[in-house]
């Protein structure tokens, strides 16, 4: 067994006390067999031999997974995701390993946050992700929908409203501007987590997620409104309310310095995102994203994106 596969099982045992270490180890690891990353560090001047601590590693800005195929080791991928994009950018792919373990990440990842899978009927309102393929959000969503309730499904938004006055505890994950247009139609709902990934796809205009959020609750008689944090790139995902996520113990948030991106940002303070994910283990593990967004204890908030970056389907521009 190379190193990765025994990273992989030891992944979800990784925490506070373990994730530096982790980390500086995975570092080593892709740097020695993901040579797009080797020659990133190397431009930079950092490798294994000068790098000591978590704010010393490169993160690999995102656009590199657009031209390039970020493989850590020799290997034919199983699955490749794409991101949703526009038609006028080119979409990052994310080669994909072990199609099996990015699902089974996934699965503990939300039923750690929620609980059995089992316990859930899902309502899927997902037409942009599905009719584009190679969606990372909607092999996720497949999969969940393998242990979850019977009556689980894709729907449009014509045909949820028999759905919702269903009383089975209900997931209800979809696209936000999907959302809001049944939200519009004033569909009360018990029993039920409401789940917005992100993204207007041209189809309203661009609000604050704030502003998503209020409109939502108001539609569906509900108290809260949970988001889903995940991107094509990344093998985890984060979840939380009120446009607040967390991690698993496994994945990290820092917020680097706008003007200098090996200076990191205190608790509170804005900033661009870097993630950490060590499930990414078999691609790369440290990906700088152009997402703005501030920490605040376990949490992150997405704040917006850069100036000139292109609208990623899986958040909300500000």
């Amino acid at each position: 067994m190379n190193f990765a596969e025994k990273f992989k099982h030891t992944l979800f045992e990784v925490n506070d006390k373990t994730f530096a270490d982790s980390s500086l180890a995975a570092f080593d690891y892709q740097y020695h067999s993901c040579h797009i990353f080797k020659s990133y560090c190397d431009y930079l001047h950092r490798t294994p031999k000068t790098v000591k601590n978590l704010s010393e590693i490169p993160f690999l800005p995102i656009d590199f997974f657009k031209n390039h195929a970020i493989k850590s080791g020799k290997w034919n991928e199983n699955k490749i995701f794409q991101s949703s994009g526009t038609t006028s950018s080119r979409r990052s792919k994310h080669f994909v390993k072990d199609l099996d373990y990015y699902h089974l990440a996934a699965k503990k990842i939300f039923e750690d946050q929620f609980g059995p899978l089992s316990n859930y009927k899902i309502v899927a309102i997902l037409p942009s992700y599905q009719s584009q393929g190679d969606s990372s959000l909607i092999s996720m969503v497949d999969y969940f929908m393998e242990y979850s309730h019977p009556g689980s499904g894709y729907f449009l938004n014509e045909d949820i409203d028999q759905v919702m006055k269903d009383s089975n505890q209900k997931l209800v994950i979809g696209v936000s501007y999907a959302l809001l247009d049944v939200a519009d139609r004033s569909q009360k709902i018990e029993n039920a987590i409401i789940m917005e990934t992100g993204g207007m796809k041209g189809r309203r205009k661009e609000m604050t997620r704030t502003e998503l959020h209020d409109s939502l609750q108001r539609g569906f008689g509900v108290d809260a409104i949970w988001s889903e944090y995940g991107m094509t790139e990344l093998n985890s995902q984060g979840y939380g309310k009120h446009g607040f996520f967390k991690f698993p113990s496994w994945a990290k948030c820092l917020i680097r310095d706008i003007n200098d991106p090996f200076s990191y940002q205190n608790t509170g303070k804005t900033g661009g995102i870097n993630i950490i994910d060590l499930a990414n283990i078999d691609t790369c593990c440290f990906i700088e994203t152009k997402d703005l967004g501030r920490v605040t204890g376990d949490n992150f908030e997405v704040l917006g994106r850069f100036d000139n970056s292109d609208i990623r389907g899986c958040n909300l521009m500000i």
